[in-house]
């Protein structure tokens, strides 16, 4: 009897970790696929849920029936040798149609799902493409003839049709609160989503297939605003950015040999003035889910009193020598055409693909060693005297540099 309570104990032990581990996963926050935001991801709950509570009532039959035929049948004491039967036609006919009847239960609104999800968008819907690189995200609107990353905004109430391709490895497109995921192929195969947000709201964004060295880290987030917050979006997003726009010359000779600084922008802008920008969502209003909080490399060093220096002046004139003008685009700047699209990069809430938050300290970490802070990313290091960097730049020319990506609203 001391043996079974032992035993009985061991199970309870090993049970208690799964219940709890079973109660954490069945949490509706932050990233639940369930109470989906759109009517394809309402479609995608049905049928999950049928899914879920059909596998359950076959799991209870079946896993019903093995207990008790282990207990009816168990060994005891002073028992003769069962009679061996070979085969029972009604047993096998009757466990051969409850099965076939559940499939078919679920073929009927698996195949209705099917034809739904896959149906061509309604008319007039917001055009987005979709492209993967490793390990980052490129959207692009033909309609308004927008480029950007990593931030993605649609108006709520309107269809959005995504088309979607990949620039390297497969991908995977993932919204888990707006719609299940869809997979980002060959450019020549592109493949096709859309569905139509219902609430406004922040959303984190995924890549959903294993794609190599920073694959976890290859996010993304969704702005969902109302039509006429959208609007402003797709009107600022197609101006260019502010710091070229309010730069002003000096009224007089300078003959201290120095880059002109833009009266505009702030000398070490923490971007926290980007939430008064009415075309771009207010940080303030921003979930917790949606801030990042990755750890920086203990390793990285960066002398943070250059900040209170900086100048976005200096940092403009850095960047149109600098090696970044053959990787990213800024309108009317650069034309590069590997990286992100920088044009308003200072109104972006994250940076590194969704990794860190768009601040002057991490974005001037970035920019000195890019790939200790991300394995496996391109971006070249820029810090002086570090393996491949790209540019030799001091702290102090970092912090400039980073001031004026800042100031790009």
């Amino acid at each position: 009897m001391t043996g079974f309570h032992r035993a009985r104990r061991t199970v309870y032990a090993a049970l208690t970790p799964v219940f709890v581990l079973g109660l954490a996963a069945c949490a509706g926050f932050p990233n639940t696929i369930f109470g989906a935001h759109s009517e394809i991801g309402r479609t995608e709950d049905r049928l999950t849920y049928l899914l879920l509570i059909l596998g359950g009532l076959v799991f209870v039959l079946v896993e019903g029936t093995l207990i008790w035929a282990l207990f009816r049948f168990r060994a005891r004491p002073n028992a003769t040798t069962p009679q061996q039967t070979h085969g029972n036609t009604t047993l096998e006919i009757t466990w051969t149609l409850i099965p076939a009847v559940i499939l078919a239960i679920i073929a009927v609104p698996s195949v209705r799902a099917i034809f739904e999800t896959q149906a061509a968008a309604a008319a007039g819907s917001v055009q987005v493409e979709v492209i993967g690189h490793q390990w980052w995200w490129e959207f692009r609107y033909p309609q308004y003839k927008i480029v950007t990353a990593n931030e993605l905004y649609l108006p709520v109430g309107r269809t959005a049709s995504f088309t979607l391709r990949t620039d390297d490895v497969i991908h995977s497109f993932w919204i888990p609160q707006l719609a299940g995921k869809r997979d980002v192929v060959h450019k020549e195969k592109p493949n096709y989503l859309w569905f139509t947000p219902d609430s406004a709201g922040a959303w984190n964004g995924f890549c959903a297939e294993y794609c190599g060295t920073s694959h976890s880290n290859m996010r993304f987030r969704v702005f969902t605003v109302s039509p006429e917050q959208f609007a402003a979006w797709v009107k600022h997003q197609q101006s260019g950015p502010a710091f070229p726009a309010t730069a002003a010359a000096p009224t007089q000779p300078d003959t201290s040999k120095k880059p002109a600084a833009a009266p505009a922008a702030p000398a070490a802008a923490s971007l926290a003035s980007a939430d008064t920008n009415s075309a771009t969502y207010p940080r303030d209003q921003l979930p917790t889910w949606t801030v990042p909080e990755t750890p920086l490399p203990t390793d990285e060093h960066f002398d943070g009193s250059t900040i209170a220096k900086a100048d976005a002046g200096r940092g403009a004139q850095l960047f149109k020598t600098a090696a970044c003008i053959g990787c990213h685009t800024i309108q009317g700047v650069s034309p590069g055409i590997i990286g992100p699209n920088l044009t308003h990069v200072g109104s972006r809430t994250t940076i590194g693909a969704g990794l860190y938050p768009n601040d002057m300290k991490h974005l001037t970490m970035w920019i000195k060693d890019a790939r200790l802070m991300k394995p496996g990313v391109i971006m070249p290091p820029m810090g002086k005297g570090l393996p491949e960097s790209m540019g030799a730049f001091d702290d102090q020319q970092i912090a400039d540099l980073a001031a004026y990506l800042s100031s790009l609203k």
